[in-house]
């Protein structure tokens, strides 16, 4: 039987959502979707076409109260409360919140009072009560009693299998990462007014802006005994999607690359298989476009200094990986639910 969703938010994860519920059937049924301001023509114009993923291939037409994909019909509502959004009534039980707007449980509750039973936020929450899962990492602590959930930022879910490995095999003393970020809805493509934050209203063609990201230190949410021990900066390029997390840590326990290396090979083969991917050739960003994993290692770009200190390189498209993590963590969701073990 299939998990049935829906969607808040057509953003650029919101998007990606829909292709990727769309493409596996069996496994999902999307029954809704909401879009403020909805305009049934544009929104089957932004299935249609997609600058970085291409031109979707199944088959699009609207009806009265949504749209027709592939045959089936998908509710599409227009709601600017998410309280308002009638979850029940086209039978959707888990919502991707994509919206940025409801990133805590007191908020994300209103799609409960809809219908809804569960709510993922793909983004970091921001209260204490949210309960944050990267699959892979601690997904196995969620509970049927939990409502909301979070499943934090497209860089901690590549962070995340990384120190799991380094934490598990040597111990983690402190590490500091960066991310080399493609650009998001954020930034602009000419210089604009940006009070919060100067930098970020910078033309992102021809710049490399440093910006600030908790994905660091939230890795703590997800593996405890890395709290206070990592940090870390943001830099957002000029490419369009996939980005690297640069990650430089001290290790407790002494060791070589070549070990790390076959830790992080086995790791993607048996317990993080489909989420860490072990790449050991001469790749770059794009490579990655339309990769499922949260995390590709990238066994030639590491670099060792002593037994204890090492730079390590991910690579994570920070759209598909991201938003196929989502799904990962709903499959897990819906079998606890379900008890199904």
């Amino acid at each position: 039987m299939a998990i049935t969703i829906g969607i808040n938010g057509f953003g650029r994860i919101g998007r990606v959502a829909f292709r990727i519920a769309i493409n596996q059937p069996e496994q999902f049924k999307l029954c809704g979707i909401n879009v403020r301001n909805a305009d049934l023509d544009y929104i089957l114009y932004m299935i249609r076409y997609d600058s970085i993923f291409g031109r979707f291939q199944g088959t699009l037409e609207k009806y009265e109260d949504g749209i027709i994909v592939n045959g089936e019909k998908i509710r599409v509502y227009s709601e600017n409360d998410a309280a308002d959004i009638r979850w029940g009534e086209c039978g959707a039980e888990y919502i991707i919140d994509a919206t940025g707007a409801y990133c805590t449980t007191e908020k994300a509750m209103a799609h409960i009072k809809g219908g809804a039973k569960k709510v993922i936020i793909s983004a970091p929450a921001k209260d204490q009560d949210t309960p944050t899962f990267v699959m892979g990492i601690n997904h196995e602590l969620y509970q049927p009693s939990m409502h909301v959930v979070s499943n934090a930022s497209c860089t901690t879910n590549c962070l995340a299998p990384l120190c799991k490995v380094l934490e598990d095999n040597y111990g983690i003393e402190y590490g500091l990462m960066s991310t080399i970020h493609s650009a998001t809805a954020k930034q602009k493509v000419v210089d604009c007014r940006s009070l919060k934050d100067w930098r970020t209203g910078r033309a992102v063609f021809g710049n490399l802006i440093p910006s600030t990201t908790g994905a660091a230190k939230a890795i703590s949410l997800v593996i405890p005994t890395l709290k206070d021990r990592m940090n870390g900066i943001s830099y957002r390029v000029p490419t369009s999607d996939v980005s690297i997390v640069d990650l430089n840590v001290a290790l407790k326990t002494k060791t070589s690359y070549e070990d790390i290396c076959k830790k992080m090979k086995e790791a993607s083969e048996t317990y993080l298989k489909g989420i860490l991917d072990y790449i050991d050739d001469e790749v770059v960003s794009s490579d990655f476009i339309g990769d499922s994993h949260a995390s590709s290692f990238d066994a030639r770009e590491g670099i060792q200094i002593n037994g204890h200190f090492f730079k390590l390189i991910s690579f994570y498209d920070n759209e598909w990986g991201y938003t196929n993590q989502i799904f990962r963590l709903i499959k897990h969701m819906y079998q606890v639910d379900s008890g199904i073990k």
